[in-house]
């Protein structure tokens, strides 16, 4: 049986322009219906994201260590965590580690740096001296968290000291990044674990709805991001 030929539409064909450089095709597009649906998938995307996203970044995880390491740019909130940890726990020292603080620059003396500044927050809120150990980056680097680490691998190999895992107090949202950035320093054999201090100042189930949440939580998202794909650090790094 013959196949029916269709009759020739004209509006079917593509119309060309410039000698058929330029052409036009007719093409499918979102109805009213089809950008509601983008609108509302966006929305609920965006919404789950939001209740995640901090459990996600904000990450506690132990591991069985004697050895407790506290960032020494911490608030007194973050601080006072440190001390608990390390009352609870069966902690031989804490380490505070840190570079220069933020707006000097670059080095002027140890006390100028956030390890002893972290660890003045220690003393004051019960640690004695003589379980201390203040671990300063001397340089301003360009990942603040990654150098310090690599001050603490460091110092933990020029005193001869073996180390299996360490606890990290850090705050909040930075934790996920502090324990990447550490246990890339320190390699796959030290377990990193990381206990995340949530901050006071803002309800961290609805850090949406405060200004210190949104700065904290997508600002540490976008430095999580580039620190996991996108920070190589080099062999000088590396080596510190």
């Amino acid at each position: 049986m013959p196949t029916e030929k269709l009759p020739f539409s004209p509006s079917r064909q593509p119309s060309q322009r410039l000698w058929g450089a330029l052409t036009r095709k007719q093409r499918w597009g979102l109805s009213w219906r089809g950008w509601l649906a983008v609108i509302v998938g966006l929305f609920l995307a965006t919404y789950l994201l939001s209740l995640r996203i901090y459990p996600f970044l904000a990450v506690t995880d132990r591991v069985d260590t004697n050895i407790l390491v506290m960032e020494g740019w911490v608030h007194e909130f973050a601080a006072r965590a440190a001390v608990e940890e390390f009352k609870a726990g069966s902690y031989q020292r804490v380490f505070v580690t840190g570079e220069p603080v933020n707006g000097s620059g670059e080095y002027i003396s140890d006390s100028d740096t956030e390890a002893y500044v972290g660890a003045g927050l220690l003393k004051r809120n019960g640690v004695s001296e003589e379980f201390l150990q203040r671990v300063p980056r001397r340089e301003v680097d360009r990942d603040r968290t990654f150098s310090s680490a690599i001050e603490l691998r460091n110092w933990f190999r020029d005193h001869n000291m073996t180390v299996h895992g360490i606890n990290i107090v850090t705050e909040g949202a930075h934790a996920r990044r502090t324990r990447l950035l550490f246990q890339e320093a320190f390699g796959k054999n030290v377990a990193i674990g990381i206990i995340a201090v949530p901050n006071p100042d803002y309800d961290a189930r609805h850090w949406w709805r405060y200004s210190e949440g949104v700065r904290e939580v997508v600002g540490e998202t976008i430095a999580y991001v580039y620190a996991r794909f996108f920070y190589f650090p080099s062999e000088s790094e590396r080596r510190g």
